[in-house]
C-alpha cells in the first residue's frame, strides 16, 4: 500500500477532515482498505456510471462515462478470492452526471488511487491500522497444505487473514481394493496436489515457510513425492521447497485443524516472530488463566471497562484483546468508547491487541463477546450487576468453538 496524499500520516491524525489517498499495489492491500473504511466515512475514487442524456430532439442516449465520485459509505463487501473491494453508499459531492443522494457502488482496484475521509477523524486505532497497511516490511505469507487421503486444502496465512487458495479432491480406492490400486490413487492425488500448488500463483522464488499437515503419514509421503519429482525434473526450486517444508501432525485434513497446527512446537519454532502465532499463544494463555479462576482473566465489555478504569490492565503484563469489529461501528460514540479503552491501556503501560475475526485467535475472542483482558493483579466481582452486554466474567465460561472460519 502506498500513501499518495501530500499530508503525512501524523497530519491525518490531527486534522479530522484530512483525506488520506492510497494506492493498493497488491491483493492484500484490499484487506487493509476494508479494515480502514467504516460506515459513515467518505470515499473518493474513479467510477464508471451509466447516464442517460436527452438530445434537443427529445431522443435519449444511454452511455457509460468515467467520472470521479465521492460517496458516504453505507456498506462494504470484500471478496478475498478475487481481492476485490466494493464500497457502496450515497453520492456526497454532485457533478454533471450524478446528483446528491444517488446510490452508487465503487469498485476499488489495484494501482488506482482512492481517498478516505474519516467521519470521526483519524483516531489512534484507525491510525495504527493505516500504519500497518503502509508497512513495507511485512513478512511473507505462510503457505499451509492441510490434507488427508483424497483431500488437500492449500491455504495462505498472512498477518491479517487466512485464505483458502485451492481445495484439491481426488477419489482414492477403498481398502477392499488392491494395494496397487490404492497406491496408484494416492500417487494421482499427490500429483494433482503438487500441480495445483505450483499453478496457484504463490511465489516461491524467495524462501518462505511451507507447512504440510495431516493425520498419519499423508503429509510425509507427499513431501517424499515432492522430493522425487524435484529430482526427476531437476528442479532446484522444488527441491528447496520440499527440503524446507515443515511436517506437522493434525487430526484432520480440514481447515479447522489450522488452530492446532499453529500451536504445534514445530510451527512455533519456525515462525516464532509471526503475529498470528503470538496471538494464538496469547489466547491460550488467557484461557489457561480463565480456567485457574485467579481473578486476572476477564472478558465482556463491562468487566473489562471496570478493570481498565482501575488501572489493572497496565504495566507489568496487562493485555487488552479486542476484536476489530468494535472499530467499524456506525455509532461514533460507541467507536470512541472502545478507542478510549485502547488509549487508556497504552497510557498505563499495558498492551492493546486488536485481533482480526478472520484468524482463529480472533474467532476464539468472538466467542467471549469480542473483548477480554489479562490483568496485572487480581480483581474480583467485576461482573456484579452486569447486564447481557458483552458476556460474563472470569471463571464462568468454557472455551468456545475453535474452528477457523476461512474467507
Amino acid at each position: 500500500m502506498q500513501l499518495v496524499s501530500k499530508k503525512g500520516v501524523l497530519a491525518a491524525a490531527v486534522e479530522s477532515e484530512t483525506g488520506v489517498t492510497l494506492i493498493a499495489t497488491e491483493p492484500e492491500d484490499m484487506w487493509h482498505a476494508n479494515n480502514l473504511i467504516a460506515v459513515g466515512d467518505m470515499v473518493k475514487a474513479p467510477a464508471n456510471r451509466k447516464v442517460i442524456q436527452t438530445s434537443a430532439t427529445g431522443t435519449t442516449i444511454s452511455e457509460r462515462v468515467q467520472t470521479m465520485l465521492t460517496i458516504k459509505v453505507t456498506s462494504t463487501f470484500f471478496d478475498p478470492a478475487a481481492s476485490a473491494l466494493h464500497v457502496s453508499g450515497t453520492v456526497a459531492v454532485e457533478n454533471q452526471y450524478v446528483n446528491l443522494g444517488q446510490y452508487h457502488t465503487l469498485d476499488l482496484e489495484l494501482n488506482r488511487a482512492f481517498t478516505i475521509y474519516k467521519s470521526f477523524g483519524w483516531d489512534s486505532v484507525a491510525l495504527q491500522t493505516l500504519q500497518e497497511a503502509l508497512d513495507d516490511d511485512k513478512p511473507d505469507a505462510t503457505v499451509a497444505i492441510v490434507m488427508h487421503e483424497g483431500l488437500a486444502n492449500i491455504c495462505l496465512i498472512t498477518d491479517f487473514q487466512t485464505l483458502i487458495k485451492h481445495r484439491v479432491e481426488s477419489a482414492i480406492p477403498k481398502k477392499r481394493s488392491s494395494a496397487k490400486d490404492t497406491a496408484g490413487g494416492m500417487t494421482t492425488f499427490y500429483e494433482k496436489t503438487l500441480s495445483t500448488l505450483l499453478r496457484s500463483g504463490i511465489n516461491f522464488d524467495t524462501p518462505r515457510p511451507l507447512l504440510l499437515a495431516s493425520p498419519g503419514f499423508v503429509a510425509q509421503d507427499f513431501r517424499a513425492y515432492m522430493q522425487a519429482e524435484a529430482t526427476r525434473r531437476a528442479d532446484k526450486q522444488l527441491q528447496r521447497i520440499a527440503r524446507d517444508a515443515v511436517l506437522v501432525h493434525s487430526s484432520t485434513g480440514y481447515v479447522h485443524s489450522l488452530n492446532e497446527i499453529l500451536k504445534s512446537p514445530e510451527v512455533q519454532a519456525t515462525m516464532r516472530d509471526k503475529r498470528f502465532i503470538n496471538e494464538s499463544v496469547l489466547m491460550d494463555k488467557f484461557y489457561a488463566m480463565l480456567r485457574s479462576d485467579d481473578g486476572r482473566a476477564w472478558y465482556g465489555v463491562k468487566p473489562v471497562e471496570k478493570a481498565i478504569a482501575e488501572g489493572a490492565v497496565g504495566r507489568g503484563g496487562g493485555v487488552l484483546m479486542i476484536n476489530n469489529g468494535f472499530f467499524r461501528s456506525l455509532d461514533i460514540p460507541t467507536r470512541k468508547r472502545f478507542v478510549a479503552l485502547v488509549d487508556k491501556v497504552k497510557e498505563d503501560g499495558g498492551e492493546a491487541k486488536v485481533l482480526s475475526s478472520d484468524h482463529e485467535s480472533g474467532q476464539r475472542l468472538d466467542a467471549l463477546g469480542g473483548i477480554a483482558a489479562i490483568l496485572t493483579y487480581p480483581l474480583f466481582d467485576l461482573d456484579e450487576d452486569e447486564d447481557d452486554e458483552g458476556g460474563a466474567g472470569a471463571g464462568e465460561g468454557a472455551e468456545g468453538d475453535e474452528s477457523t472460519t476461512i474467507i
